[in-house]
């Protein structure tokens, strides 16, 4: 069992043992924040994007850095958004996301499945990551501040 997979379960028991749940309308109200993120990133929407990403966002790719190898790439805000506007995706499905709240921080963990319009490789063209994502609830609206990818990506359909 790696350490990373020990923090995490160490981290749900935790969690699990405090008692706290979220309130169904709060983490109704983050997935519904991360489907509308998701959508915005399909479309290439960086206008929206730029609004819902706090100036300090980082989107780290890749798992490398789980097992302490370099993850494939780190991207500030408006690198994230530039690779966006060129359109690389025709599908971000999101599956078992959890919400994780702590006032007005919300944690997610989940995963998407993608299809890509810029894979060379057809091999590439679908795949699947396992993520973590952090947010802040400033002046009332959630904003995305981190994302990093715990698992993939897994090239192929599942």
């Amino acid at each position: 069992m790696t350490n990373q997979f020990r923090l995490v379960c160490l981290a749900c028991i935790s969690y699990l043992a405090s008692g706290q749940r979220p309130t169904p309308d709060t983490a109704a109200d983050v997935l519904a924040f991360e489907r509308n993120m998701e959508g915005a990133v399909v479309r290439g929407d960086v206008a929206l994007l730029d609004t819902l990403c706090s100036s300090d966002f980082t989107f780290t790719h890749g798992d490398g850095w789980v097992t302490g190898r370099q993850p494939l790439r780190t991207e500030n805000k408006a690198q994230w958004l530039a690779a966006v506007s060129k359109k690389p995706y025709l599908a971000r499905d999101l599956h078992s996301v959890q919400v994780e709240l702590h006032g007005d921080v919300a944690i997610t963990y989940g995963m998407y499945r993608a299809r890509s319009s810029a894979a060379t490789d057809p091999k590439q063209q679908e795949f699947t990551v396992w993520f973590e994502r952090v947010y802040a609830r400033r002046n009332g609206q959630w904003q995305f501040l981190s994302h990093r990818t715990v698992h993939g990506p897994v090239y192929g359909p599942e």
